[in-house]
């Protein structure tokens, strides 16, 4: 059996852990979230896709 989640769902999944049982604010979750969306428009983008997608394939075994 195949589970496929999108990343999103699993870091939310873990902001979400992080401020019910880690006692982190919520502001600061928002502040980083707004961090890796103001990145996302610049220069290192490609790299950081480059670098989730073999991290992810490297996770799930891809067999290309």
């Amino acid at each position: 059996m195949t589970v496929s989640l999108p990343l999103v769902a699993v870091l939310g999944f873990f902001a979400w852990g992080a401020v019910k049982f880690l006692g982190v604010r919520p502001w600061i979750v928002v502040l980083i979230a707004l961090f890796g969306f103001w990145l996302s428009h610049t220069f290192f983008a490609p790299a950081i896709e480059s670098g989730t997608r073999s991290g992810v394939d490297v996770i799930n075994g891809s067999h290309d």
